[in-house]
């Protein structure tokens, strides 16, 4: 039998990705709400304006990135995708 020692924890990395992930959704929620109140107290928009351009801002946030990915997909495909997938990573 091999007696490695196992540590026990989580991985380094899961720390820095956890920390990652909290700041870039406290920053995309605060931003939101600053987005909306600057709407509304420095352009001076309405609420029903402000809100339709906040829907629209939040529905394009979910939605481009399905977009970008039928586009990957359908014209790029795994031929050019895996060289920079390789490169990014």
């Amino acid at each position: 039998m091999n007696n490695q020692t196992q540590s026990k924890g989580h991985p380094k990395g899961l720390y820095l990705l956890f920390v990652t992930e909290m700041w870039e959704r406290f920053s995309y929620y605060g931003m939101r709400a600053l987005f909306m109140l600057y709407m509304t107290q420095a352009l001076l928009f309405n609420k029903e304006y402000s809100s339709e351009i906040y829907g629209s801002y939040t529905g394009l946030v979910y939605l481009t990135p399905l977009l970008g990915g039928y586009i990957s997909d359908r014209y790029w495909g795994n031929r050019l995708r895996r060289p920079a997938r390789v490169y990014y990573f």
